[in-house]
C-alpha cells in the first residue's frame, strides 16, 4: 500500500469514527478503489434529523481540517433533502436521513465493494 493509500484509508476510518462520536448510525465504510473511478472510499452515515445531519456535516468538516489539514473539495446537497455529500477527493462521505438511506440503498448499489473494518463505539 502506498503512503497516499494509507492516508486515504486513515481519513476514511477517521470520518467513520468521528461520525460515530456524534451519534451517526448505520455507519458503513466501503473500499471502492477497485470498482470506482470516482473515489477510493465511500462512508455512508445515517442522521436522525435535519439538525443532526447539519451537525454531522459541520463536525466532519471541522475535524478533518484539524487532523488532516484538508478541506472538502465540495459539499453538495441540502440537509432538507436528507442527503449531503462531503467530497474529500479520495473519500466521499454520504450523510443521509433514514428515508433517503433506504430509498437510494447505496450499500446495495456498491455491494461488490469490501467493507472496511472500523471500530465504532
Amino acid at each position: 500500500m502506498t503512503e497516499k493509500q494509507k492516508l486515504d484509508e486513515a481519513l476514511a476510518r477517521f470520518c467513520a469514527e468521528e461520525a460515530s462520536q456524534k451519534l451517526g448510525s448505520g455507519i458503513v465504510a466501503l473500499n471502492v478503489r477497485e470498482i470506482s473511478s470516482i473515489a477510493d472510499y465511500f462512508i455512508i452515515i445515517t442522521a436522525t434529523s435535519v439538525p443532526h445531519l447539519k451537525a454531522l456535516v459541520g463536525h466532519l468538516e471541522e475535524e478533518v481540517r484539524k487532523k488532516f489539514q484538508r478541506r472538502p473539495l465540495a459539499i453538495d446537497g441540502e440537509p432538507a433533502s436528507e442527503w449531503v455529500l462531503i467530497d474529500f477527493g479520495s473519500v466521499l462521505v454520504h450523510v443521509m436521513g433514514e428515508e433517503a438511506r433506504q430509498k437510494y440503498a447505496l450499500e446495495r448499489l456498491w455491494s461488490d465493494a469490501p467493507q472496511l473494518d472500523i471500530a465504532l463505539d
